[in-house]
């Protein structure tokens, strides 16, 4: 497949690159600062760009067969650029006629999880408070998806991790996985190149968690 993916010198789009170059896609990555993407590989294509811009993003989504974004929020202080950004993207796919796009949210944006133990209740709801700008913003990113035309898929992690791809977690289409707290980036990454085929995840959130 062809891929643009947006975000990629983050932890999340930096593994997406890595995993799909590995698997034999051809892939975009969409950057500011081209000196900040840590993966190199045949059938890779750096397009450097101002990601406010829709009109500057249309050829670096233009023939492609999806788009996946790691774009979002690092700390309370970036609260918003998900939305805005994400904005961005769904204009120029919308300009070029490309429709799949999957992207990285967050748990607490979507439904809770059925049979939530009460600890696991208690320590979201502090959370939720605390983040609350950021969980904000990722819910007004999910609203431009829903007013779009895009096919898209939101996946919606926990606390993320550092660690290696496992391809081992759970995975709840429309839900959120019970008592779920981690999840390795590399793996939130796994999870985003495997729902592009999954017709199922289309217009869909989708929880994953260890």
């Amino acid at each position: 497949m062809k891929l643009t993916v947006f975000g990629a010198t983050g932890g999340i789009g930096g593994e997406i690159v890595r995993q799909a170059l590995a698997a034999g896609h051809g892939v975009t990555a969409v950057v500011r600062d081209p000196a900040r993407l840590g993966v190199t590989g045949e059938g890779l294509e750096v397009f450097r760009a101002d990601l406010t811009d829709p009109e500057a993003l249309r050829a670096a989504v233009a023939g492609r067969d999806a788009v996946l974004s790691g774009l979002g929020p690092r700390k309370k202080a970036d609260a918003g650029i998900a939305a805005g950004l994400t904005r961005s993207v769904v204009r120029a796919m919308e300009a070029e006629g490309v429709r799949r796009l999957v992207v990285v949210s967050a748990a607490p944006v979507g439904p809770p999880a059925e049979r939530q133990p009460v600890v696991d209740r208690i320590v979201g709801s502090l959370v939720a408070k605390v983040l609350r700008p950021v969980y904000d913003d990722l819910r007004a990113m999910e609203a431009e998806l829903a007013n779009s035309s895009t096919d898209w898929t939101s996946v919606r992690p926990p606390r993320l991790q550092d660690k290696p791809a496992t391809g081992l977690y759970r995975k709840v289409v429309g839900g959120t996985p019970a008592s779920g707290r981690f999840i390795g980036r590399a793996d939130v990454a796994h999870a985003m190149l495997a729902v592009l085929d999954d017709a199922s995840t289309v217009r869909q959130g989708v929880g994953v968690a260890y």
